[in-house]
């Protein structure tokens, strides 16, 4: 039986990721946070399942420890600077010393390789995380899914606004965008953590491709609500937008839902070529199911 660490096990996605792997009869190391009563809690019912304690920035020989006997880690981590470089670099170093062939980090986003440093802040971690890490003897096969379905219909995405009933996008509404679920995402990464011929190369896997104006339409029909499409501006001026809030001092979440907005519609962040057809035991759900089903 194989073993997997998953580092970030208690989070959106990271859960995910345990009990895709454990459907496949994996055996999972899981790091939890100290202090994460529930998260401990979580995995009591499985035997199958075991928490270490602990933190991506623990001392790389105690990190080392933890991973000694694994076949491959999984990082479903999420945060700032010091998590998506440090933090999983310090994870990288560990896996060196314990000799573990494999890792899939935490990358899942738009393509990465295709964006310039300065469009995504939380890209350029990304980026720099990645580019860090080349040369390990420890294969990296990122995980990328373009943007999650549960992430753009939320209030501070400003894509939807569900009370007001209004749909709103920027640029001509018919660049095609890589849409994905947690869910799927997770039995891709299982399905990769398992690949061994995945080493190495990036995997890029979506649940859907849709123009704003068909997902506009897959929204309608799956949550069988009236949403007034409204057409904010150009892509000019959704950058012009972006640079004046940073230059204004913004918060971060102010503008990041913006940045990746005009990676997504100027077509920047696009997906290309795509794996599915490598993991044809996975059936993802297309954007209309997910509405069908998040807002019944």
């Amino acid at each position: 039986m194989s073993t997997v660490f998953v580092a970030g096990a208690t989070g959106r996605l990271g859960r995910k990721v345990v009990d895709s792997l454990r459907r496949r009869d994996v055996q999972v190391r899981a790091l939890v946070r100290p202090g994460n009563s529930e998260g401990l809690r979580a995995f009591d019912h499985d035997p199958a399942v075991e928490v270490f304690v602990g933190d991506i920035r623990d001392p790389v020989d105690r990190l080392a420890r933890a991973l000694e006997g694994v076949d491959v880690v999984v990082s479903a981590v999420f945060g700032d600077r010091e998590v998506f470089i440090d933090g999983q670099l310090n994870l990288l170093r560990a896996a060196e010393q314990a000799g573990v062939p494999r890792w899939v980090p935490s990358e899942y986003s738009l393509a990465l390789d295709r964006l310039d440093y300065g469009v995504n802040d939380l890209v350029d971690f990304r980026k720099k995380a990645g580019e860090a890490s080349r040369g390990s003897a420890v294969a990296s096969t990122p995980v990328l899914i373009g943007a999650y379905l549960e992430v753009v219909h939320m209030p501070f995405f400003k894509w939807v606004d569900w009370d007001a009933g209004t749909f709103s996008y920027w640029g001509d509404g018919d660049q095609p965008v890589d849409l994905s679920t947690y869910s799927d995402t997770a039995e891709w990464t299982a399905e990769v953590a398992l690949d061994p011929s995945a080493a190495g190369r990036t995997v890029r896997v979506v649940g859907d491709v849709l123009t704003m104006k068909e997902l506009h339409q897959a929204m309608e029909h799956g949550s069988g609500r009236r949403l007034e499409p409204r057409q904010l501006g150009t892509t000019d001026e959704l950058h012009a937008e972006i640079e004046r809030l940073k230059a204004a001092g913004a918060d971060l979440m102010d503008y990041l839902p913006l940045q990746y907005t005009w990676a997504m519609v100027t077509g920047k962040g696009k997906l290309h070529p795509l794996d599915n057809h490598r993991y044809p035991g996975v059936k993802p759900t297309s954007a209309e199911e997910y509405f069908r089903q998040a807002m019944s």
